[in-house]
């Protein structure tokens, strides 16, 4: 939403997820780290991947989506590369709980969902930042003459895109009791359908945190009322 909001877009958000995955159980099977660290390594490396898109489209001034649709590749081959086509198996039990454990009778990942989503909101809406970040997307040229840090901003928007890819690798992971480097293949789809259909401009300047939530909505009732009705 933060991506799409400043005018730009991240088609590389499905290929961060997988090598954040890959990362994570690699880290812990092959590598002996502890899975708390392998875990928090996960998101690390997501945040780094999405960083290295910040740079990439300031440094270069190249448009997002050429820049993104180069790093979509990339990361998926190391995802590849890392991985040699093997998967992880065999988590202990309480990493589960992440992905498919309850707290109060509803999903611990819908908790974590909820924070990341209130969080979001306060940002994109009541702070400097997320006023800067409608600047951005509105008119970047008038953001950067009115004193605004442009390329700061959109350094720390893309990093933290990469950083909630890495986190949604590990529930990913412990949702699904495995680990593929072809994990997020096509989500970035969704993802902008998501932010799209919630009313947030393709051109940038507009849209809330409460539309993509209503994106995301609509997205997977139509998902899950297709699939139990049988299309």
């Amino acid at each position: 939403t933060f991506i799409i909001v400043s005018g730009g877009i991240d088609l590389s958000v499905g290929s961060i997820l997988g090598l954040s995955a890959i990362v994570l159980g690699m880290g812990w099977k092959d590598l002996g780290l502890p899975l708390p660290v392998a875990m928090m390594l996960a998101v690390v490396v997501g945040g780094v991947c999405g960083a290295i898109n910040g740079i990439v489209i300031i440094k270069s001034k190249m448009p997002p989506m050429i820049a993104t649709l180069g790093t979509l590749a990339l990361y998926r081959g190391l995802a590849e590369g890392i991985s040699q086509a093997r998967s992880v198996r065999g988590y202990p039990e309480w990493f589960y709980t992440l992905g498919q454990g309850e707290a109060y009778g509803t999903p611990t990942q819908l908790w974590i969902l909820g924070a990341v989503i209130v969080v979001g909101a306060i940002v994109l809406g009541f702070t400097t930042f997320g006023r800067v970040t409608y600047a951005i997307g509105s008119n970047e040229t008038a953001a950067r003459f009115s004193g605004m840090p442009v390329e700061r901003s959109k350094f720390w928007i893309y990093t933290f895109s990469g950083l909630m890819a890495g986190l949604a690798a590990m529930i990913f992971v412990s949702r699904v009791s495995t680990t593929r480097s072809d994990m997020g293949t096509g989500i970035e789809m969704d993802v902008i359908s998501a932010v799209v259909l919630g009313g947030t401009s393709i051109f940038g300047g507009r849209g809330t945190m409460t539309g993509t939530v209503l994106g995301l909505l609509l997205i997977q009732t139509l998902k899950n009322g297709l699939t139990l009705a049988g299309i």
